[in-house]
């Protein structure tokens, strides 16, 4: 399925994905996310975020099923809904730390 044609819904529903990602906040709450449970009060200790900056975007990121969220007791746990997701994260994540340690900008084999 390597050359696949996209429908248009389905290029909207990727745009929309990668657009929730676009933002370097939500971006950070996910990569916090990506190993781990976490509560959202730590995730806004861990980013230096006001809890009620952090909760609207993890109301985002649930409602587009990237995260999950689990209460216990007065705490609600989050942690990423999508292996999909957390994966491709972890390849760009990857990629960034080879271009840095390269000190390259020319492509890397298979990049133009």
């Amino acid at each position: 399925m390597e050359n696949a044609e996209l429908l248009p819904d389905q290029t909207a529903q990727l745009a929309e994905t990668f657009g929730l990602l676009a933002d370097p906040t939500r971006l950070s709450i996910v990569v916090v996310c990506r190993e781990r449970e976490i509560a959202a009060g730590d995730i806004a200790d861990e980013l230096g975020l006001s809890a009620s900056l952090v909760s609207h975007h993890l109301r985002l990121l649930r409602a587009a099923r990237m995260l999950r969220a689990e209460r216990r007791g007065k705490q609600i746990f989050y942690s990423m809904a999508d292996a999909c997701v957390r994966d491709v994260l972890q390849i760009m994540i990857d990629h960034l730390f080879v271009h840095e340690q390269s000190g390259s900008d020319e492509p890397h084999e298979g990049e133009k």
